[in-house]
């Protein structure tokens, strides 16, 4: 991450808990619990939908990902990069579907779990269980929550304790790490 993308993330982080206590209010109490919304992320795949089965862990040269993915995906992902802020077009991104791993398609949030949290990144307030893992990261000095898809090791963001009910988590994500799946078409 180069100095510019770095300050305006820090600024941006300052921000944070505000803009996030504000965005929940708005968006009401959430109706289903967190472990409702979990079990339904299958209802929203597109019939046909290019997923990985399970998230069995794959084996990948660094080399093949980077033939595979775009640049700034591919940095992200294993190089472990940050995109700027309010850069990717999943901020905006509202129908209902699934988000995956851009690297291996493995199914990591759904639109219920997707909230705006004014950061400048697409957030979740909970994850598909057992498709991320977690560990601490150090790298701006205080210690935060890294989290990698389970199946490629993609690196995918950051996870905070201000997000709204009814979880009080963000999931901070990329979203050149993300693909997305709309909503499968009902006959």
């Amino acid at each position: 991450m180069d100095r510019r993308h770095f300050l305006s993330a820090a600024a941006l982080f300052m921000l944070v808990p505000a803009r996030v206590a504000r965005a929940a209010a708005t968006q009401g109490a959430r109706q289903a619990s967190a472990a409702d919304i979990q079990r339904r992320w299958r209802e929203f795949l597109a019939p046909q939908a290019d997923i990985a089965p399970d998230a069995k862990p794959v084996s990948i040269a660094r080399a093949e990902w980077r033939t595979r993915l775009p640049a700034d995906s591919y940095a992200v992902l294993f190089e472990e990069d940050t995109e700027p802020p309010l850069s990717s077009p999943l901020n905006l991104e509202h129908r209902p579907g699934v988000f995956v791993c851009r690297a291996c398609r493995l199914p990591l949030f759904s639109s219920e779990m997707k909230f705006e949290s004014g950061t400048g990144w697409p957030s979740f307030f909970t994850s598909i269980p057992a498709h991320l893992a977690t560990r601490t990261d150090y790298k701006l000095i205080l210690p935060r929550t890294e989290y990698h898809c389970v199946r490629c090791g993609g690196h995918q963001g950051h996870v905070f304790g201000d997000g709204p009910e009814p979880t009080g988590e963000r999931w901070c994500n990329n979203g050149a790490a993300l693909a997305f799946i709309p909503l499968r078409a009902t006959r």
